[in-house]
């Protein structure tokens, strides 16, 4: 039993099984069964339910959190009117198993929250989004009351923050801080006073997602989760703050070594050429998703452009790397195959596997080495040209 960093995996098991499945295949079915194996990580499916009154900002807050505005393609539906008759699912642009479902409006004259939870299904939600755009009614802590009773999580969050806050900058003794705070324990002495115990609220916008409370929601959020939920939370963030940039990195970082050790496993089978093809295609593959958990790839960065006004060229002029090019292109394995130790490493398990059972070993290690030695810096390059692009634009925000 080997142990890396409160990972842990019975090697020999992973390593027979890659044997069973590659004994009679040929190199590009090998690797296709190894990469298969990887995939297994993105099966966790995460399930957000978001509700609220009609005209609370629960569609706009769904499309925030999926990274789209209001009016992108797969984008939930707004308006002044309640739109969502029925639970409603959006899928997350680039991470399939997580699912946003924006739920029927609530505050209702024959609104029950017990039924409405049935209606819409409670047990199949991870936690739940409860949005008010002003103040907090009756409705809403039923809500939570039912949510608590069946053991579920729930959070306040109070939406169109930046309305508020434009009314009140009118005034001469404007004060950013005070106004939220004043915001927050207004909602929160509502909450007590309608029976909820001592109520948490969220001041967020969903047309300025990155600002004010999120990153206090999804610390929350992480805290409460399970951790292979809280991962997959953690990666579908939109990377709209330096804190989720900086938190997205960490969480990424946690993965390589388990990589790593897949691509160990397979360098310790003796089938002349599986390692180095495997490398390359973990490598690459992981690099895909960096690029794409950060925003680093072509769809993404228009989207942004388009939000923010600019032109694609300036913020491409932010990144220094060469793997966003190479996810454009399609040429990521071209650029490792340029990296000089992947040269090495295949010469010298060339050679080390004609020595028994210390062969094997010597090419695990190298093969382990290697392959996280590059994710670590292709993911601190990643995350540093994201860092850069972000405040390129938050900076030059009109």
């Amino acid at each position: 039993m080997a142990k890396f960093e409160g990972y842990c995996v019975t090697t020999q098991e992973i390593l027979e099984d890659i044997k069973d499945s590659i004994a009679t295949q040929d190199l590009s079915s090998a690797v296709h069964a190894i990469k298969e194996s990887l995939k297994k990580q993105d099966l966790v499916e995460l399930n957000i339910g978001v509700t609220g009154e009609s005209g609370s900002g629960k569609s706009t807050f769904v499309n925030a959190f999926r990274g789209l505005g209001d009016e992108d393609e797969d984008s939930a539906k707004t308006g002044v009117v309640e739109t969502t008759t029925e639970p409603e699912v959006y899928l997350h642009p680039k991470m399939k198993n997580v699912k946003v479902w924006d739920l029927p409006g609530i505050g209702t004259p024959n609104f029950k929250a017990d039924e409405y939870l049935k209606l819409v299904r409670f047990q199949r939600y991870d936690f739940f989004i409860i949005i008010a755009s002003d103040r907090f009614r009756e409705c809403h802590t039923q809500l939570a009351k039912e949510i608590t009773k069946m053991k579920k999580t729930f959070y306040f969050v109070r939406s169109k923050i930046d309305l508020s806050i434009d009314a009140e900058r009118r005034k001469k003794n404007f004060d950013l801080k005070k106004t939220l705070n004043t915001i927050r324990e207004n909602c929160e002495h509502g909450l007590r006073k309608i029976g909820i115990e001592d109520p948490v609220v969220f001041l967020i916008s969903g047309w300025k997602l990155g600002k004010y409370d999120l990153n206090a929601l999804q610390e929350r959020m992480e805290k409460e989760l399970p951790e292979h939920k809280r991962h997959v939370l953690m990666l579908a963030l939109p990377n709209i703050t330096l804190e989720i940039n900086e938190r997205k990195k960490k969480a990424l970082e946690k993965n390589i070594k388990k990589v790593a050790i897949l691509s160990a496993c397979a360098a310790a089978v003796p089938l002349p050429g599986l390692s180095i093809a495997v490398d390359l295609a973990i490598i690459a593959a992981e690099i895909k998703r960096y690029c794409n958990t950060f925003g680093l790839d072509k769809q993404s960065l228009v989207k942004l452009c388009e939000r923010y006004g600019k032109r694609i060229e300036t913020v491409e002029d932010q990144i220094k790397s060469a793997w966003y090019k190479g996810i454009c292109t399609g040429t990521i394995i071209t650029i490792l195959r340029e990296v000089s130790f992947l040269a090495t490493e295949e010469t010298v398990e060339s050679v080390v596997r004609f020595v028994p059972f210390l062969g094997s070993v010597v090419a695990g290690a190298m093969s382990f080495w290697a392959v996280s030695s590059t994710l670590k810096s292709a993911l601190n390059d990643i995350a540093e040209d994201a860092r850069n692009v972000l405040m390129f634009l938050v900076e030059t925000e009109v």
